[in-house]
Formats: structure tokens, C-alpha cells, sequence
């Protein structure tokens, strides 16, 4: 055997890599991510965290205990500029003042984001604040998340849900059922903007054919975060 010379090829500062922590059970997030950073140069590391095959406050509050493992994960040969936490519930759940630090325990980063978070920031560059919600959940996760958004100043109270618990399920329901739900409620004129939650709904074909419904922007927890990790990937120093 001979042991060979090489050389390292050096990093390029000027293109930071970006982490995402991503439930288990999540079978939409990545898919969307590609198309979502199909453009961009940074390099995208992803990790995931154990989570119910139900969405439920107890299955979601557990992934503050386990946002430090999940985090500890991702590759550690350079520091990241941001870090996204792929789930809306739990974030409104577990805080995402919180979520933020269980994620720097172990994780070299400057900001960590979450659809919640990401959410507010990209209604307040559309300047839009009275939200039809479309939500996927049951009644006790609908509460803290509706409670979420109201203490950001984002109202809620034009709200509809499919009322599923099971992520397998979630994942499965149909564009066509997202786009009749989101534009049956978007078409309130109490509402200015309309946001699909869960980062499991698949929603990143539905946006631009409600949009072309109601005239209306529309948000989900895929888009937001993404938009909101690429625009502090690009503010970070």
C-alpha cells in the first residue's frame, strides 16, 4: 500500500453552509427544500429529530429534550450563519426562544429559525397581518399555534383545519383538498393573506394557484422558512 500526497482545497467564506433539523416523520420538507434552494450555493446539512407518528402537545413539547442530539448531528467542520427547525407546532409549543437555545448547545450557529418565526418575518416584508390559517392539526395543537401568532402580532381568527392528528396521513392530503380549503378561506375579506402550516402538508404547488384564486398572498411553513434561513444566511456577519 502506498500512502498518497494530496492537497485540501480551502473553504470559501463567502458561501457559509446552512443546517435544517427535520422531524422524522417528515416526508415533505426535503423535497420542497430542493426546489425551494435549487439556486442557491450554500450547502444545505440536514439532521433529524424523533418525533410521533400523531401530532399531539405531548409528541411535540418531547423535541425540546431532543433539538440538542438532533443538533449535535449536523457536520461540525464549519460554524453555520443559520440553522432551521422544521416543525411550526412544536415551535409553538416549545417557544422559539427555546428552540434557539437547545439547538446552540451543540450547534456552532449565529441565528436558529423556525416556520413560526420564519413566518412573521416574511409577513412583515409582504406587510400583511390578518391571516386565514389552514392547518392540518388537531384542536390542542390548533390552540397554542393560533395563540403563537397572535402574540406576534399576526390575527388568526379566520381559521379552518382538516383536523388530522396522523403524520402519514397528512403528508397524503391532496393538493387539490389544500387549494379548496385555502381559497374557500382566503376569499374572506377580513383577511388580507392566507397560511398553510405544517412543513408535512404539501403545499408548494397549491401556493401560486391559490394566489391566482384570491389575489392574496399565501404563505406556508416550507416557504417561509426557507425564505427566511436564505435571507439571514445572506445578513449574517
Amino acid at each position: 500500500m502506498s500512502t498518497l500526497p494530496y492537497t485540501l482545497d480551502p473553504d470559501d467564506p463567502s458561501v457559509a453552509p446552512m443546517g435544517l433539523i427535520v422531524l422524522q416523520a417528515d416526508e415533505t420538507i426535503e423535497p420542497e427544500f430542493r426546489t425551494l434552494f435549487s439556486e442557491d450555493q450554500s450547502p444545505l446539512y440536514v439532521s433529524r429529530i424523533p418525533s410521533g407518528a400523531e401530532v399531539n402537545t405531548d409528541t411535540l413539547a418531547q423535541m425540546e429534550t431532543d433539538l440538542p442530539a438532533a443538533a449535535d448531528l449536523l457536520p461540525k467542520a464549519r460554524p453555520y450563519r443559520v440553522v432551521g427547525y422544521g416543525c411550526t407546532s412544536a415551535s409553538s409549543v416549545i417557544g422559539s426562544e427555546r428552540v434557539e437555545q437547545m439547538v446552540k448547545r451543540t450547534c456552532d450557529v449565529q441565528v436558529v429559525t423556525n416556520p413560526l418565526r420564519a413566518a412573521v418575518a416574511c409577513a412583515g416584508h409582504l406587510g400583511v397581518s390578518k391571516f386565514a390559517l389552514l392547518s392540518p392539526y388537531i384542536e390542542e395543537v390548533n390552540t397554542p399555534l393560533r395563540r403563537a401568532f397572535d402574540e406576534q402580532g399576526l390575527s388568526m381568527d379566520v381559521f379552518g383545519t382538516f383536523g388530522e392528528s396522523e403524520e402519514a396521513k397528512v403528508v397524503r392530503i391532496s393538493t387539490g383538498s389544500v387549494v379548496e380549503a385555502a381559497t374557500r378561506l382566503g376569499a374572506d375579506s377580513a383577511v388580507d393573506a392566507v397560511f398553510l402550516s405544517c412543513t408535512n402538508l404539501r403545499t408548494l404547488a397549491a401556493i401560486p394557484q391559490i394566489e391566482a384564486r384570491i389575489g392574496k398572498p399565501v404563505l406556508s411553513s416550507n416557504q417561509s422558512l426557507a425564505w427566511h434561513m436564505r435571507h439571514l444566511n445572506m445578513s449574517q456577519n
